[in-house]
């Protein structure tokens, strides 16, 4: 193992450990988990679209307010949480005279929206498994994509946005998250619709990376920040979930909430 991919490795553990230990408490530090990410997501959004030292200031400011209203112990997940949000988009629209910029608070708050719904639902040990299902299957989804693609590589999936990608990549992603999904129901009683939906999150996380990719492609920059070693910023290490969590949640409310 290179010295590189021992760091990553390292890091990416102890990113899960912390994310695990924060899905078992939930509550206050689940919420405080997800605001300081939101947060440092709003900082390196505001670099990739390239806004001024003070404008990355106010759109940090604004999307702060909603992420407070989801507190456990303030409004929760309610209109409160809905009006701050829109009147942080149209705050930092008016005043940065940026729509991309903006467009960084409906990027982090829902995502951030979903998991700490599906945290939230009942019994405990219930919402534990959803939210758990929901960022695990990113995780299964990077790591089966990684060995994947370097051990089959072939066809590139979007040579201009992310030239290592491939397809192989993305099936191999697909399978793993299919496989978490299916393990889950059976030793954890995830929902099989859940399960079966697994691989359509992966296609989404997957979806969610080539944007962040994209993104950084037109900022001219390898990373959206520095602040993880190995991995470069949080949106870097959270583009997947981006994409997986609103769905995630959607899913859960038609497949087995409307069934």
């Amino acid at each position: 193992m290179t010295g590189e991919l021992r760091t990553r490795a390292t890091v990416g553990v102890a990113l899960i450990a912390l994310a695990i230990g924060a899905l078992l408490a939930g509550g206050v530090i689940f919420w405080m988990l997800l605001a300081i990410a939101g947060v440092l997501m709003q900082g390196e959004w505001g670099d990739l679209t390239g806004a001024d030292p003070q404008q990355r200031k106010n759109a940090m400011f604004a999307v702060s307010i909603p992420l407070a209203l989801l507190c456990p112990l303030a409004a929760g997940i309610d209109w409160p949480v809905m009006i701050a949000g829109a009147a942080a988009f149209f705050f930092v629209l008016f005043t940065s005279r940026k729509p991309a910029l903006a467009l960084g608070i409906p990027y982090i708050c829902v995502p951030i929206v979903a998991l700490q719904f599906l945290r939230g639902e009942q019994p405990y040990a219930f919402g534990l498994l959803l939210a758990l299902w929901a960022l695990a299957l990113v995780w299964a989804t990077d790591i089966g994509a990684y060995f994947a693609g370097r051990s089959i590589g072939g066809p590139k999936l979007a040579p201009r946005v992310s030239p290592s990608k491939t397809w192989s990549g993305l099936a191999g992603g697909v399978l793993a998250a299919l496989l978490l999904g299916f393990l889950l129901h059976r030793l954890a009683g995830l929902p099989i619709q859940l399960a079966a939906a697994s691989g359509l999150l992966a296609v989404a996380a997957q979806l969610g990376d080539l944007l962040e990719s994209w993104m950084k492609r037109r900022a001219g920059v390898k990373d959206s920040g520095t602040l993880l070693p190995g991995h470069g910023g949080v949106m870097d290490r959270l583009d997947g979930v981006v994409a997986a969590a609103p769905l995630a949640a959607l899913c859960y409310l038609i497949l087995v909430q409307g069934a």
